[in-house]
């Protein structure tokens, strides 16, 4: 029986739904529903724009309801289903999105003709997304921002109303019956377009910066004492980023760093059963994990502790193997969107490269994958090349899987556009740079200015351990703060997962999200649970007993501390 196409408008856009010529109206509204995302009763169906010949569930076909093919049908939403989104945005989309973002410009001496009050194409102010301004900032912006392209889509005279920011799919759309499954039949309504790669002209994040120089210096602290590369993951907050119209800046305040294996020239990660836990206790500090951050560093002078530079333009910025892991980790951490009808568009996850740069110092080099790269990875499209870790290789169909053909453009010595199959691929197509800085004035999320030993660092012979959170403790003067003291994502880190007394129970079921708060709690119930494990210890020193139940074991300065606290 030969299928016919319905188009059905909403105010989220148009849709084509394949029915059959004796298909019931209530198995079409099925269909809608399923396409559209809503319930049984969300809403309504009409012949006409001004809500009149609703088609009801009923077991009358289409064709007594006089529906052909080609036929446009108007869905309306009621007011119940629209009432409650599924999903909500990030707090700093939410208020991006109520910004004027406008760039406003001073009146110019020389060519505005017109008052003080008046406005002419010299100091009108411009749209958030404007090119010309863009690149004529210092340095140059190459991407907007991911709301100033928002902007642009959202413009005009409709404003927007039938934007819908696609994910891009390389998969076979399931549930085509017309033949049989791959790879003896496809077809032109399942198969997955080709993939024509460009680069991406905005990004989801403009700015990576760290608190203070610590955060960094102790996460390099591994490879100076070792020569090994390591890898952690950033924890942090998405706040506003001014220098850039409608701007996202990614703000590190912590590395934790995951149970890993590290070579010179390699690194493996392995599963980490704290993952959960680490997610939570930064959750509840108002912390999120923003980005990954992995060294590649290879010495030069040790005497004068210089490094090679080794990425650079006639190299490459990001291998194809950290391509593929940047893009499974932003996969990972998808964006939420209310343009998307799948929820979420791109990622905001952030790579961070430490290496060596043109003065032969480490450098910090901030970078994404575009959304057409966590298609390719999501898909499983995109392979490493063995020997040329500059190029990336898109996989062939085979009997498993169908991949669609990926291309990328690029010049001849004339000059011309020429279509190159990705087969190898530069993966400078996939890559995004982003500035990564480190503040004038540093800021301290964590404000002990004593070290915790930093976890899953036993090649280092460096161990959280209750003989390490005595000898820390020990530490404190009497000018120190209490909450200075355990002002450390590590020491934090360590309370709630040793496996002698957790704290998971007392102090997770607790929803703090002030690090302060969070901190009185986490010490309180320490100075009550460290009596015991310290008594094999006897080479603390300054141990002093103050008549205060817990504080027996504990220093003397810092006993006062919590007096006082």
């Amino acid at each position: 029986e030969r299928e016919r196409i319905i188009r059905v408008q909403s105010p989220e856009g148009m849709k084509k739904i394949n029915s059959t010529k004796r298909e019931t109206a209530a198995a079409f509204l099925k269909k809608v529903a399923k396409e559209f995302g809503f319930n049984s009763n969300g809403f309504s169906v009409y012949l006409n724009r001004n809500k009149t010949g609703e088609i009801l569930s009923q077991n009358k076909t289409l064709s007594l309801l006089k529906i052909k093919h080609g036929d446009m049908l108007f869905l309306f939403p009621s007011s119940s289903s629209q009432s409650t989104p599924q999903f909500s945005e990030d707090d700093i989309d939410q208020y991006l999105s109520k910004q004027e973002g406008k760039i406003y410009r001073n009146r110019d001496a020389q060519l505005c003709r017109h008052g003080p009050m008046g406005k002419c194409v010299h100091c009108v102010p411009l749209e958030p997304f404007d090119e010309d301004y863009l690149n004529h900032l210092d340095p140059p912006v190459k991407h907007m921002s991911f709301h100033a392209y928002i902007r642009k889509l959202t413009g005009g005279a409709d404003k927007g109303k039938f934007v819908a920011l696609e994910n891009i799919s390389c998969k076979i759309k399931s549930g085509c019956e017309g033949h049989l499954p791959w790879p003896e039949g496809i077809c032109t309504k399942c198969q997955p377009s080709a993939i024509t790669l460009n680069r991406q002209k905005y990004r989801h994040v403009d700015n990576i910066m760290f608190e203070n120089h610590t955060i960094a210096d102790r996460f390099l602290d591994f490879w100076r004492k070792t020569g090994n590369q390591r890898m952690g993951y950033l924890y942090g907050r998405y706040t506003e980023h001014k220098d850039i119209p409608l701007g996202i800046r990614a703000e590190v305040a912590a590395i934790y760093e995951p149970p890993q294996i590290g070579t010179q020239n390699s690194l493996e990660l392995i599963d980490d059963p704290r993952a959960a836990a680490v997610e939570e206790i930064a959750a509840k500090l108002g912390l999120r994990k923003v980005g990954w951050i992995f060294t590649d560093l290879l010495s030069e002078d040790t005497r004068i502790g210089t490094v090679r530079y080794t990425r650079n333009k006639d190299s490459y910025f990001l291998s194809s193997e950290e391509c593929i892991t940047a893009g499974h980790f932003q996969n990972q951490h998808a964006n939420p969107c209310r343009l998307s009808p799948d929820g979420h568009f791109g990622s905001k996850f952030v790579t961070v490269v430490a290496t060596g740069g043109p003065d032969n110092q480490v450098h910090f080099e901030g970078y994404q994958v575009s959304n057409q790269c966590m298609a390719l990875v999501r898909d499983e499209c995109l392979l490493p090349c063995r020997d040329a870790p500059e190029l990336g290789y898109a996989k062939e169909s085979s009997s498993e899987q169908y991949v669609p053909d990926v291309f990328y453009k690029d010049k001849d010595k004339f000059g011309n556009d020429i279509t190159h199959l990705a087969r190898p691929l530069p993966v400078e197509y996939l890559i995004i740079d982003i500035t990564t800085t480190f503040p004038k004035d540093p800021v301290f999320t964590f404000s002990s200015m004593l070290r915790f030993p930093i976890e899953n660092r036993d090649a280092l012979g460096e161990t959280q351990d209750f003989h390490s959170l005595a000898t820390y403790l020990s530490q404190c003067s009497s000018s120190s703060s209490f909450l200075d003291i355990v002002s450390d994502f590590h020491l934090l880190i360590f309370l709630v997962t040793n496996d002698v007394m957790p704290l998971r129970v007392s102090v997770l079921c607790l929803r703090f999200q002030n690090i302060f708060v969070f901190s009185v709690i986490t010490v309180v119930i320490l100075v009550f649970i460290i009596t015991v494990p310290l008594l094999c210890f006897t080479n603390v020193p300054h141990l002093y007993f103050l008549g205060v139940p817990g504080c027996h074991l504990l220093s003397k300065p810092l006993c006062q501390s919590i007096v006082k606290g």
